[in-house]
């Protein structure tokens, strides 16, 4: 039997902190960014035995796997990969490395060694070479929906060539070729999915319809999409390009360039655009999410690792929330406000555009913390309708963010 390579998918204290409130509660390989993670790609890409180097709360869950002094593959988390990264990581030899050109982003060889490598200084190692990752590398959390229809379709070549669709059903209605240049089929419905009574427009980009999902009747639809496993778009559903939605999640209204890492819920009319949900959300009927201001400005936006608002160069950035948060009916948030983990926010008028996790309230009444208590108590039952148990090893990672919280609660 064939030793598989171990492979070491890590995260540095930059990548994490500038990756919260999303990083949080996973590790930055963890992140959907296209169909799949980016561990799931590195696993379609370069066959091993994975495992994490994360933040020390985030070890009993992710854990890095004894390499009992062998060599081994280690390579940053925040890259997205490509089958020519893939290529080039997968023929270093022991004491090379790879940089992008600023960071040192692989590197073969043992575990004592890659701790004393310097990541901002790459040019001092001998045998680094530079690989461009095509696909570019997560700085920021808006990087996740400027990167994601790259992803997407990266994603979607390898997903289904070679494989067969279910077919389209009659009820709906295809604009735009029925394969893409490459030759592969514009729509790919996998098994036990439904497609009824939809409009799909593959002129920009290709639909990738999951295993048991659901587009209802009256969806409109404008690739490049994916709808995660056991996902629906709700009745009347308006989705355009560059969308992602990972597993078990609702989404109705308008929705424009959104990643939804999975387990979540936009299930009612109102916009979203530009934006990022992690898993356990839910947006309320008819709430509202600014993604340009009305001056058209360049957009600031709240930055955990500087503690400020640091200066982009985007016209268009909506509504990064972190885990477990809640937004009631007819909520409005402004341009790229950026949710904490845990939030309960509900009444009428505007938030901050940066609400600390475990806040609840409203702009009209302030907020005030949740207590831990009440948290365990909110996420076990809304886990326990997906037939899923708050563990004691998630017990323990939002105990530690709501121990920890206050580091990263900022001034609005």
């Amino acid at each position: 039997m064939e030793h598989k390579r171990n492979v070491v998918l890590y995260d540095t204290p930059e990548s994490h902190e500038n990756l919260l409130p999303l990083a949080y509660t996973r590790p930055v390989a963890d992140f959907r960014v296209g169909i799949t993670t980016i561990k799931e790609k590195w696993e379609a890409l370069l066959p091993g035995h994975y495992s994490y180097r994360t933040v020390g709360y985030l070890q009993e869950k992710y854990p890095q796997v004894d390499l009992k002094g062998e060599d081994a593959l280690f390579i940053v988390g925040s890259v997205i990969p490509d089958e020519a990264l893939a290529e080039a990581v997968a023929s270093l030899a022991v004491g090379e490395s790879i940089s992008d050109g600023e960071h040192v982003i692989a590197f073969r060889g043992r575990e004592n060694v890659f701790e004393s490598l310097s990541e901002a200084n790459p040019e001092v190692l001998s045998d680094c070479r530079i690989v461009k990752p095509e696909l570019g590398t997560l700085k920021y959390v808006y990087d996740i929906f400027l990167k994601n229809a790259d992803a997407l379709n990266a994603d979607y070549a390898r997903i289904v060539k070679g494989r067969s669709s279910c077919q389209l059903p009659d009820s709906c209605t295809l604009i735009g070729p029925a394969h893409t240049p490459s030759g592969l089929p514009s729509i790919f419905i996998e098994e036990g999915a439904q497609v009824e009574g939809a409009i799909l427009n593959v002129k920009n980009g290709a639909i990738y319809i999951g295993r048991d999902a659901e587009v209802m009747e009256g969806c409109v639809l404008r690739g490049p999409i994916a709808l995660g496993r056991k996902s629906k778009f709700k009745m009347g559903a308006k989705v355009y390009g560059g969308t992602s939605v990972g597993p078990f999640c609702k989404l109705g209204g308008e929705i424009d360039n959104v990643v939804v890492f999975g387990y979540s819920n936009k299930a009612h009319d109102g916009y979203l655009g530009n934006a990022v949900i992690g898993e356990w959300c839910n947006i309320g009927a008819g709430t509202n999410a600014s993604n340009l201001k009305n001056d058209y400005a360049k957009i600031r936006i709240w930055n955990y690792r500087q503690q400020r608002f640091m200066k982009t160069d985007l016209q268009f950035c909506g509504l990064i929330m972190g885990d477990h948060s809640k937004a009631g009916i007819n909520c409005m948030f402004n341009t790229a406000t950026v949710v904490g983990v845990g939030v309960n926010l509900h009444g009428a008028g505007f938030p901050r555009v940066f609400i600390p996790s475990f806040s609840e309230g409203s702009p009209e009444g302030g907020f005030s913390s949740v207590s831990i208590d009440k948290f365990m108590t909110t996420a076990t039952r809304v886990m326990s309708r997906r037939g899923l148990d708050l563990d004691d090893t998630d017990r323990h990672i939002c105990e530690y963010i709501y121990e920890n919280a206050s580091k990263f609660k900022g001034k609005a």
